[in-house]
């Protein structure tokens, strides 16, 4: 199997030369992300390996079919920048990596938490240049305090297991009730209910209709005065212009992101050398309370190597059987 990977950076190929060892596939590494200006590179190939910000509509996905594709993988969990509908209707098939290491993300939200409230990132600077004051440093106790973790599933209950070793009370926002966070005492109750007692807010909820801007104007008057809110979910879950008024006002207290609903221009690169032309996300990264990393939760050793290997083996049970446990699809979604 030819496979075109879009998107790549030099760890990409790292990770994904060594697992494909066992597989043998012939793989083309691209660094341009897919769009219908680099959609000649896929041709000839049988399938195409996208990440997060490689977006998939109608024409692009009508253009994969004419151009031999027959397969998209997903080297991600997420599949909100793929028509499900169209690629049914073109008769591609899409896999995913519906887990790498929920301890990745985990882990990093709760270092997210950690750094925001000590700030230690302040604090590293200012000793840098023999600045050891600590005012402006004050943090807080976690233990006893409330957080409210919104999506729990597998990523959402580790991190609500790390907070309960702190010693935290915990409330829990979900469809389904996840039977290890009941297990350390999480109490279910719809969004808005959890926003007004929570001292921190982390999301750890996919990307759909119904959770897009979740977080709100009208949410975010709702929240505990001062509350801490935490993204490592999908960006587009939190209405960033709303977000930053309400820092403004003072009713959040601080903002922990590593997704942003506009990331796709600015995220996995070096624009150090750039000016930065949305004014959101500008105007975001001035608030001394406010911490952005650029979608690096999921970005350990242990993650990278799954990523690779189910990819690579959801590629080898469609070329061996037609069909793979991990794919997804608009009629199933839909059942």
């Amino acid at each position: 199997m030819r496979v075109a990977f879009f998107s790549t950076k030099p760890y990409d190929r790292r990770f994904f030369t060594a697992a494909n060892e066992q597989h043998g596939f012939e793989l083309k590494f691209f660094e341009p992300r897919l769009t219908p200006e680099t959609m000649a590179l896929a041709q000839g190939f049988d399938a195409v390996c996208v990440f997060v910000n490689d977006q998939l509509d109608a024409d692009i996905l009508e253009q994969l079919k004419e151009a031999g594709i027959k397969t998209i993988a997903l080297r991600c969990a997420g599949f909100n920048n793929v028509d499900l509908k169209a690629a049914e209707e073109a008769g591609l098939q899409v896999v995913r990596v519906p887990a790498y290491s929920p301890y990745a993300v985990a882990e990093h939200t709760v270092g997210l938490m950690l750094t925001l409230n000590r700030r230690i990132h302040r604090a590293y600077n200012r000793v840098r240049e023999a600045n050891f004051a600590l005012d402006g440093l004050l943090g807080f106790d976690f233990h006893g305090k409330t957080v409210g973790v919104i999506g729990t599933g597998r990523t959402g209950a580790l991190t609500a297991k790390i907070m309960h070793g702190f010693g935290c009370d915990l409330l829990g926002s979900d469809m389904r009730e996840n039977p290890d966070c009941l297990e350390l005492g999480m109490k279910y109750m719809p969004v808005d209910d959890l926003l007004a007692k929570a001292d921190v807010v982390t999301l750890h909820c996919p990307l759909t209709p119904e959770t897009e801007h979740l977080i709100n104007e009208e949410r975010v008057q709702k929240m505990k005065p001062g509350v801490m809110l935490i993204n490592t979910s999908r960006g587009r879950v939190v209405d960033t212009k709303a977000v930053i008024e309400g820092l403004k006002s003072g009713q959040i207290g601080s903002v922990g992101m590593d997704v942003y609903e506009e990331e796709a221009d600015y995220f996995f690169e070096d624009l150090s050398n750039n000016v930065i032309a949305d004014d959101v996300l500008a105007r975001l990264l001035t608030f001394p309370n406010v911490l952005v990393t650029g979608h690096q939760a999921f970005f350990t050793r242990e993650a990278m190597q799954a990523i690779a290997d189910t990819t690579l083996n959801n590629l080898q049970e469609i070329e061996k059987t037609g069909k793979c446990d991990n794919a997804v699809s608009y009629s199933g979604l839909k059942k």
